[in-house]
């Protein structure tokens, strides 16, 4: 999961109440479709800063909400207002996501250094998704080996 660190980071996480925000801005369908039907509660995910002067993981975090409207869509000052959404038909979605850890920071760079990781889709050139799948094994290497966060390993 991305964010814009100048936006909300992994210390905002840390920082908010019950250590929980909600995921909001995502317009793309793709990353919310991601969002609404891949993620459970109790998913665990890699929150990444993006949009900054060196992007990486900074921090894991946890799945803790059903998927819900996303308000910002209807508030008209807002930047993630959508003009063809209404409460009735809302277009966009959101989680709320927990604090688990702040980490190591792993740069792009040393992610793109491991061939364990060639196929991520962070990875790809072009991609500009706030919300992708990681596979099983490249959560595990990036857990185990960069992290160091055995205990995160998926069973």
């Amino acid at each position: 999961m991305k964010s814009e660190p100048d936006e909300v980071s992994i210390d905002d996480l840390a920082a908010a109440p019950a250590q929980t925000l909600p995921w909001f801005g995502v317009r793309n369908y793709q990353a919310r479709n991601f969002m609404r039907d891949m993620m459970r509660i109790g998913d665990l995910a890699l929150f990444y800063h993006s949009g900054c002067a060196e992007p990486g993981i900074a921090g894991i975090c946890e799945i803790s909400s059903e998927p819900c409207p996303d308000e910002t869509q209807f508030l008209v000052d807002s930047p993630y207002f959508d003009p063809k959404a209404t409460p009735d038909n809302p277009r966009w979605l959101l989680r709320d996501v927990r604090f688990i850890a702040r980490t190591r920071f792993v740069s792009l760079g040393e992610l793109r250094r491991h061939p364990e990781l060639a196929g991520m889709r962070l990875l790809a050139r072009g991609n500009r998704l706030s919300i992708m799948p990681v596979a099983e094994e490249e959560w595990d290497f990036i857990v185990e080996h960069l992290l160091m966060l055995n205990q995160l390993k998926r069973s």
